[in-house]
């Protein structure tokens, strides 16, 4: 594509509108909120979002702006038996109900029991919490389908959170999403990280789906088999790491032991906000096998924190001309990618045309 797909702002508010608004966005896995009480917040196209664990059981997404004077209500990520906003003390139980509102709420105009949070629709899918902001999107686990006989085995929904952070990084949400999902830089970019590994030759792309697209990276001969691992994992899938774009912004790599994934959501069309985390078959976040796999994965993201953030300067260029796709096994899924976008955006009335680079 050309550099404008990439620093396009006008492009960017189609994306914002078109695709994070109206789609199924990834932002988190239910490991975060294990408990009743538990919760995190998040942004997506400045809507603030409260995840919450109801007391049935149930992960919410509820907006976190009072319904006062719109303040924020919640920050970071905790335990709560209830939410109170400090600005002037409107209080809401975890299910978003309004539960007090100071001076006001015996009042006769005011029925605090017609006030509630608004609820954003959301699906689980293999332990992960996608949104959609207004509700009109297509359920997500039937264009996921067509994964199941591939990631099966690894039983994701089984594997324990274990880490998790947020970061911010200074290219555009694509980059990123297109760099998690090929193989061709695993070598040259990661040579003394994932080459000895998982190298690119070694790489196969799978079939795609409506919803995704995916493929493996099998490991060299000459690295040993990664565990613990579920007895149910084949020979071949003990001995590779299956990767997925679930449409159009997260990634997940689903490893013998671990899984690994970004949630991803544009801040400006030169930074990604990125929250990442890692589940596994381990409990104990302190294990020193756990410990050495968040080393490794540390490691190979800031190579290509530094890779995609050089991308980004120099898709600026006025002499950038956009070269060929590796073959089908090495950059195929960025194929299944731009079909995606130019389905979902193509016909699109609100696109600007291919050669703008506002």
């Amino acid at each position: 594509m050309s550099a404008a797909y990439y620093t396009s702002l006008d492009f960017l508010e189609v994306e914002r509108e078109e695709l994070f608004r109206k789609q199924w966005i990834c932002i988190g896995h239910v490991g975060e909120v294990p408990n009743p009480g538990d919760y995190f917040t998040t942004e997506l196209v400045n809507e603030q979002l409260l995840v919450v664990r109801s007391p049935g059981g149930m992960v919410r997404v509820l907006s976190n702006v009072c319904r006062h004077r719109g303040n924020v209500i919640a920050r970071g990520a905790g335990h709560a038996a209830r939410f109170a906003c400090g600005y002037h003390a409107w209080t809401y139980s975890l299910d978003g109900q309004l539960l007090r509102a100071p001076l006001i709420e015996d009042n006769g105009h005011f029925d605090k029991r017609n006030c509630h949070l608004p609820q954003f629709a959301s699906e689980t899918w293999q332990g992960f919490i996608f949104v959609n902001l207004d509700g009109t999107a297509e359920p997500l686990a039937p264009a996921l389908a067509a994964t199941e006989p591939y990631i099966r085995n690894y039983h994701p929904v089984d594997r324990h959170f274990l880490f998790g952070a947020e970061e911010t990084w200074n290219t555009n949400w694509k980059c990123l999403v297109e760099n998690f999902m090929e193989g061709y830089h695993l070598s040259p970019t990661h040579a003394s990280t994932l080459h000895a590994i998982t190298p690119t030759v070694l790489c196969e792309k799978l079939p795609n789906g409506p919803g995704f697209t995916g493929y493996r990276s099998n490991f060299s001969p000459t690295c040993a088999e990664r565990g613990p691992y579920h007895e149910d994992l084949t020979v071949q899938e003990r001995r590779s790491d299956v990767f997925y774009s679930v449409y159009p912004s997260f990634v997940v790599g689903f490893c013998p032991h671990f899984t690994l994934y970004m949630c991803l959501r544009p801040l400006t069309v030169d930074t990604v906000g990125i929250r990442w985390g890692i589940t596994g078959v381990l409990r104990d976040p302190e294990s020193p096998i756990v410990k050495d796999y968040i080393k490794l994965c540390k490691a190979f993201c800031e190579e290509d924190r530094a890779t995609l953030e050089s991308l980004q300067k120099g898709l600026k260029s006025r002499y950038y001309t956009p070269g060929p796709l590796a073959p089908d096994n090495f950059e195929g899924t960025i194929w299944d990618l731009l079909q995606y976008m130019a389905r979902r955006l193509g016909g699109s009335d609100r696109a600007p045309a291919g050669g703008s680079d506002a």
